[in-house]
């Protein structure tokens, strides 16, 4: 019988009973605690064996190994008919679940990719975090939005295609009415397509395609190309725009020289190197393209702790190019990979083309792989230090609230409520969470206010504090709620949207109620501080303290409001717990007003289609989209409305009537 000392199994002998019975066959295995709770995906070939091999001596399981069988109490097994199917579906559980003793890109949001919509009439170029199937051409992924953004602006000087974040097919179609282009064209930034006659189709198309020939590193060829339009403009005696396309090349060449340092064989790879340290793990991934050195990114990894250099290694390809657009066919590598052929063949089969794992052992090629593992090395040692500094900020300012609020002990976690509305209308309310000093946006909650009349921030805050624990209580007690349905409706509207979820999951998000903070911080001043106590000693939750953030008699410093106090604590501006007051309540304001406006917004918006006969769901999502404000769809053709997916000709004129 295998060795289950060291686990939290009940029933051992039941346990062993199912483990005797899992068959010797590929397929993904799944560790799971006394609740339930997913903690583990595994795949092998040999499905019995490698879950046995868990509960032998505990001294031949590294320190990571040991803390997950320690916490062991159930499983599940799914069979699958080969080891590249287990391979599939582990890295989809992975993906879906995020275990915490799995090896993890540490961002759980998708990477940014670059986006050319080469399907649309006037194609432009923007940033997601989304590959779809819609025709569209995508490159990268950047490690985060601001290496995205910055490649854009990069681009768009170049090029000169539609500006990014402004003009939107509303913006785009008000232009083309007025019959003159934004700003952006008088700056160069844009081509003008907005406007008929200041640049054609083929012209426009062509600026593109130069895009999408930069971003794979065919750099020459744009050379070529726009070196041939300065020829052409010099010999229509156009010296202006042969000398801004002369600008052009120049830019672009010493982009390319750049890129040229590292000059390699004439073909695409990426070349994959990581450092690690003290359980700290980073990824460097350099993007070579037709032989230079196109892109470089840095990817933090989280759970690497006790795991051998080729899991790492292996982990990160399996996820990074689970949803990469471009696979190149060469892949260097620093270090060899758990299951080569089989990675190797889901790559390809992947990329549609053979895709080649190499650990390059001299040549240029182990230079390129020595250059990306010293650049994560730098990388790693920037990132610690960043954690170092934050960590050593976040302690000492704690420790000063501590002291300034005679609070037994350090407030490990925060939570922060702001009021926003507008003349008392659409009224919302903002909880914002910091543990040991920083934000923890996943327990970030919004709040629409229900109960309160008008521009009320005391009665608001009283409405707010009372749902959030009482949403606590709920989760914290022994007895199910009496009603569910009441229960569902005193949660936040984030909460109401999850009503349909499936049941172990909405079962989660109650339990994340239960999170009590040893510190409330309130955007207000006495009477707000004083409404929020009562409301916690209404609900037994009296122990917890509570403190108001004034902002002083001209809004020009954060001062501390106690209950039981009559004067208030002036945070002096050089203290660190002024720091970490001000960055935890200036969060709450702007996820409060971020929200109200977004309400603000969409009832503007909205309203006044709703109150229009025909124009139903669909349409009024269609003609915000198409247009953006009302002023614009006032100012629309009949033409234009009529254009619109979803109207015909006569609800268009109707709707113009009405308007």
């Amino acid at each position: 019988m295998p060795d289950f000392s060291a686990t939290a199994i009940v029933d051992r002998e039941g346990f062993d009973e199912r483990l005797r019975r899992v068959p010797e066959a590929p397929g993904v295995y799944l560790w799971k605690d006394a609740q339930g709770k997913l903690l583990y995906v595994g795949k092998s070939k040999r499905l019995r064996d490698r879950m046995r091999s868990y509960f032998g001596a505990p001294r031949g399981l590294n320190e990571k190994t040991r803390r997950l069988v320690s916490r062991i109490a159930d499983f599940d097994v799914i069979v699958t008919q080969s080891e590249l199917e287990a391979l599939l579906l582990e890295m989809n559980l992975i993906k879906q679940h995020r275990p915490p003793y799995n090896i993890l890109l540490k961002d759980d949001k998708s990477y940014p990719y670059i986006k050319v919509t080469v399907q649309e009439e006037w194609p432009r170029v923007a940033w997601v975090r989304r590959v779809d199937k819609d025709g569209a051409r995508y490159f990268g992924p950047y490690a985060s939005a601001g290496s995205a953004y910055k490649a854009l602006d990069t681009l768009n000087k170049l090029f000169a295609f539609r500006p990014t974040f402004t003009c939107s097919e509303s913006w785009f179609k008000e232009h083309r009415r007025k019959g003159r282009p934004c700003t952006y064209y008088q700056m160069r930034r844009c081509l003008g397509p907005c406007v008929p006659g200041l640049v054609s189709k083929e012209e426009y198309r062509a600026a593109i395609e130069q895009v999408c020939q930069f971003l794979e590193g065919r750099t020459e060829a744009v050379v070529r190309s726009i070196r041939a339009q300065m020829e052409a403009a010099a010999e229509e005696l156009n010296f202006e725009r042969a000398a801004y396309l002369r600008d052009r090349i120049t830019a672009i060449e010493k982009i390319s020289e750049r890129q040229q340092v590292l000059r390699t064989v004439e073909t695409d790879q990426d070349v994959i190197a990581f450092a690690r340290e003290e359980g700290s793990a980073v990824v460097q991934v350099l993007f070579v393209r037709g032989g230079k050195l196109i892109n470089a990114e840095t990817f933090p990894l989280q759970g690497s702790e006790g795991e051998s250099d080729q899991a790492l290694l292996s982990s990160f390809i399996t996820q990074f190019y689970d949803s990469a657009p471009n696979i190149p066919p060469n892949l260097l590598l620093a270090e060899h990979v758990d299951e080569p052929m089989m990675i190797a063949a889901w790559l390809q089969q992947k990329a549609g083309q053979r895709v080649e794992l190499v650990v390059p052992r001299r040549g240029e090629k182990k230079q390129l792989v020595e250059f990306a593992a010293n650049n994560a090395r730098q990388k790693l040692e920037e990132l610690r230090q960043q954690w170092l500094n934050s960590e050593q900020r976040a302690v000492a300012g704690l420790a000063e609230l501590r002291d300034l609020l005679d609070l037994p002990d350090m407030p490990r976690r925060i939570e922060c409520y702001d009021i926003s509305n507008t003349q008392g209308q659409q009224s919302v309310a903002s909880m914002v969470v910091f543990e040991r000093g920083e934000p923890r946006p996943s327990a970030y909650r919004r709040f629409k206010i229900r109960t309160v009349q008008g521009a009320n921030d005391v009665a608001s805050i009283a409405e707010v504090i009372t749902r959030r624990f009482k949403r606590a209580a709920e989760a914290l007690s022994t007895e199910e709620p009496d009603d569910p349905a009441a229960e569902r409706r005193s949660a936040t509207d984030e909460a109401e949207q999850r009503a349909d979820l499936p049941p172990d999951q909405r079962a989660e998000a109650i339990e994340k109620w239960a999170e009590l903070p040893d510190l409330v911080l309130i955007d207000g001043g006495r009477a707000q501080v004083n409404a929020a106590v009562a409301a916690l000693a209404a609900l037994g939750f009296e122990r917890i303290p509570v403190v108001g953030v004034a902002k002083g008699p001209d809004r020009n410093r954060f001062d501390l409001v106690r209950p039981d106090q009559p004067e208030v604590i002036v945070l002096d501006r050089t203290s660190r717990a002024l720091n970490l007051v001000q960055r935890v309540d200036e969060e709450a304001h702007r996820f409060a007003i971020s929200y109200h406006r977004k309400l603000r917004s969409r009832a503007a918006l909205a309203s006044p289609l709703e109150e229009i006969a025909g124009i139903g769901p669909k349409r009024k999502k269609a003609l915000l989209k198409a247009f953006g404000s009302l002023d614009a769809l006032r100012r629309a053709s009949v033409e234009e409305i009529a254009a619109v997916p979803g109207m015909t000709r006569k609800a268009a004129e109707q709707l113009k009537g009405m308007l």
